[in-house]
């Protein structure tokens, strides 16, 4: 049996527009009124947090203060993973393409994911994706997980997946972070990172994972083609 585990914002969901839409709210509330500041276009913005800018950096090259800015990476950490901005989220082009070409070529596949259990739920409604991943493949943080680092947490996640799920000959990570990329190396997991998330390709690269491809299509087609 092979195995493909993917996580979910970044190869299936596009977050972008939402983590500009917690931006622009986050400037607007720290900034004063009759202050000057250079609102990012949506591309300036998602290059440099593909790039890993940090917040604090991203409010200053916006024309906040350094104080100023601190608040503003202190709010967009509230704000970003909570509704109603979840609402932004958009599906990407051949997402639910791919993950039904796995489903028919028999291949065991799972959701790996930093959302909590009703932030996952919440987008299997709303993109109509229950067929893909029954409640026993599907391997989030609980609603009162308190978060310290993905880095650190999926892994985490990683341990109980194998642990639960049945033996595979072949196992494959599919991911947009180095979360993904270390919680597959850690258990002898391969691990193909895709470009439509939220880390840009040097970023990606500077981690090791197997591959690199554009998008959980191509990653899909390779995994495909090497169990064939």
């Amino acid at each position: 049996m092979i195995r493909l585990i993917t996580d979910f914002d970044g190869p299936i969901s596009d977050v972008s527009e939402r983590y500009y839409q917690v931006y622009l709210l986050c400037l607007e509330k720290n900034r004063r009124q009759d202050q000057q500041i250079r609102v990012l276009s949506k591309e300036e913005f998602w290059q440099l947090k593909r790039a890993r800018t940090p917040e604090k950096e991203i409010g200053i090259i916006s024309g906040l203060e350094s104080t100023q800015s601190e608040d503003f990476a202190q709010l967009r950490q509230q704000t970003v993973h909570t509704q109603p901005y979840f609402e932004y989220d958009t599906l990407l082009p051949g997402a639910p393409g791919a993950l039904l070409k796995v489903q028919q070529a028999q291949i065991d596949l799972a959701v790996m994911t930093m959302r909590r259990v009703r932030e996952l739920e919440y987008a299997l409604q709303k993109f109509n994706l229950y067929q893909f991943f029954p409640e026993n493949r599907r391997y989030c943080l609980s609603n009162d997980y308190v978060k310290t680092r993905d880095i650190e947490d999926k892994p985490l996640l990683m341990a109980r997946a194998l642990k639960e799920l049945p033996l595979a000959e072949d196992t494959w990570m599919v991911g947009d972070t180095e979360a993904d990329i270390a919680a597959a190396k850690k258990y002898g997991v391969k691990s193909i990172a895709v470009e439509s998330g939220i880390r840009d390709r040097p970023q990606l690269e500077a981690y090791h994972p197997d591959l690199v491809v554009k998008n959980i299509t191509e990653a899909v087609d390779f995994v495909l083609n090497s169990s064939t």
